[in-house]
């Protein structure tokens, strides 16, 4: 990602800035820091310009507070803040400096884990559990720097990967369906002592039927027990949730049926089955489930009547979800919240916005307290109807009610400000974020990033892309497609190239759609040599489809492998 970030300014270098202007002449990731056209913008505090054709970009200013304000302060440029914030301590600035060496050494290209445990080797860092999750959190997009690193600080001496660290290694392989080397992990887990529990055969469950390996998640599930985990109601449940979630809600009502004998289910049972089948939007067969809830003597909750709501919702039948609700009430099992955000949702999403503000009245009378999650639904509904002074008073309210906003808050807002082309609103947003500690996530920068490639501010385009990296967000997807396609339409096909490269080293495999683009502009522009690399890009995304294997026969030899890199010897059981 360093070196994609770097390439998008390359062309503008050419350009000297007109006198007066404060445009940074050189963009380095390396050491970021904020450019100096982004800390020292125009004293008149003017906002987007592009008329000069520079591409300049300059922040809106705030105050400090109302009370300063009246008092005459001073206003301060918005700036957003770097994403590491000073070291308090010495510790603290070795950490990060050991952080930031491990960060340089893995951003370069490997061809394998090995390669990485050998390009460590003499790298003079203090590894720590601390440092293990920061890296593997950084590189959870790269399957290849993760486990090499893995692998190498695993090797040091006075250094043992506690249990966590192990789960989210194996959460890593799992999601880039390297299921050999996963099994092998968990075997040598096992093999040292406790390390292997339920939260880890989840992972490994919901990878599996995430890559559609439904009959392997439900063996990893007969065979847990090996190592040594029990096979209980509450691990079943984790089983047909990770089945229902995954769309085979068929196969979950047949692992229900055949371990329903040894395995007692229980009230959350029977709410993952309906919740299933209505995802499936086959909610004869949920109203099935629940009539067989309440002959096991479970009367039906309002988890249960919500995953109903839920499904009619869908199919926009508000009919039936207001007589659901009725009847909910008449049975003594009144909405709640949850509830009750999905219902306005639903009406905000169909257009029914007097009938959603309707809710909200509703469960300000019931007494129901409104979460995070409604406020969040509500200010979408609002801003999706243009009414964003309405959907920022919320967050006020939010504030008043002692519901802090959080990312999911944060993230509305910024949308609707960029679907409504305020991108300055936008932006100061992203910088409160920053001032109130919310870490964004990628939903945060999707929208800013569109907006940028619709008005064409490439330098700030390039300061959001290198800031997600300093966040330790890694790119979806929508974000590398985006960019790709937005620097082949912007003439810049050799590029996009680089992007859509780390697209597929990461795991991604490109829409066709996206191959056919890049390709179009090589060729327009002859250029042949990095037509020949998409091509054996366009080969490897097709192979990365099929890997990961599915025997867990395997589990010995990929433990052999990962006992070589890792020199399990040294560990302490």
């Amino acid at each position: 990602m360093r070196r994609c970030c770097q390439v998008i300014l390359s062309p503008m270098r050419k350009h000297r800035p007109r006198k007066g202007n404060n445009v940074a002449s050189c963009f380095c990731t390396a050491g970021f820091g904020l450019p100096d056209w982004f800390r020292n913008p125009k004293k008149d505090g003017g906002s987007f310009d592009d008329d000069d054709g520079n591409d300049n970009f300059v922040l809106p200013i705030t105050y400090d507070s109302v009370e300063e304000r009246s008092r005459g302060g001073r206003s301060i440029p918005l700036s957003i803040l770097p994403g590491c914030s000073t070291p308090a301590s010495h510790e603290d600035a070795e950490f990060e400096a050991d952080v930031d060496e491990v960060s340089r050494i893995l951003s370069s290209r490997f061809a394998s884990p090995e390669a990485i445990v050998i390009a460590m080797d003499c790298c003079p860092v203090r590894v720590s559990g601390r440092m293990v999750d920061k890296i593997l959190r950084r590189f959870g997009s790269d399957w290849v720097a993760a486990f090499g690193f893995f692998m190498w600080a695993g090797a040091q001496e006075g250094y043992c990967h506690a249990a966590d660290s192990y789960d989210l290694m194996v959460d890593i392989l799992g999601k880039f369906k390297q299921f050999d080397l996963m099994w092998g992990l968990i075997s040598q887990m096992h093999a040292i002592g406790g390390l292997v529990s339920l939260a880890t055969m989840t992972k490994v469950m919901r990878r599996l039927a995430g890559a559609s390996r439904w009959t392997e998640a439900i063996e990893a599930f007969n065979k847990m027990d090996r190592f040594g985990v029990v096979k209980d109601t509450k691990a079943m449940n984790v089983l047909l949730d990770t089945l229902c979630k995954e769309r085979s809600v068929k196969r979950a009502r047949g692992v229900f049926q055949e371990l329903r004998g040894t395995v007692p289910p229980d009230e959350g049972s029977f709410n993952t089955l309906v919740h299933g089948w209505c995802k499936a939007h086959m909610l004869n067969e949920a109203r099935d489930a629940m009539k067989e809830m309440e002959e096991h003597g479970f009367s039906p909750s309002v988890i249960t009547y919500t995953s109903l709501i839920e499904a009619y919702c869908m199919e926009k039948d508000f009919q039936t979800v207001y007589a659901i609700l009725n009847t909910m009430r008449s049975k003594g099992c009144p909405p709640n919240v949850i509830t009750y955000t999905i219902v306005m949702h639903a009406l905000g999403k169909a257009g029914r916005m007097q009938e959603a503000l309707d809710v909200f009245d509703r469960v300000k009378r019931d007494g129901c307290a409104p979460d995070a999650s409604f406020y969040n639904s509500l200010i979408y509904i609002l801003g999706r109807a243009g009414r964003l002074e309405d959907a920022n008073s919320m967050v006020d309210e939010m504030c008043r009610t002692g519901v802090p906003p959080n990312v999911a808050t944060f993230n509305t807002l910024i949308s609707a400000a960029c679907d409504h082309s305020q991108a300055e609103n936008a932006l100061k947003l992203l910088v409160k974020m920053e001032v109130q500690s919310c870490k964004p996530d990628i939903k945060t920068y999707t929208p800013l990033l569109k907006l940028c490639c619709n008005k064409q501010w490439t330098k700030i385009l390039l300061f959001l892309v290198c800031h997600m990296f300093k966040k330790d967000i890694t790119p979806d997807f929508s974000t590398y497609t985006l960019l790709v396609s937005w620097l082949c339409r912007n003439g810049k096909p050799a590029q996009s190239c680089l992007f859509l490269e780390e697209m597929v080293l990461k795991g991604f495999t490109p829409k066709q759609e996206t191959f056919d683009l890049v390709m179009e502009k090589l060729d327009k522009g002859n250029l042949h040599s990095a037509k020949k690399k998409v091509q054996l890009l366009i080969v490897q995304a097709a192979a990365a489809k099929h890997t990961g294997s599915s025997n867990l026969s395997k589990d010995a030899a990929a433990a052999q492998k990962i006992s070589v890199l890792s020199n399990t010897g040294g560990h302490e059981s």
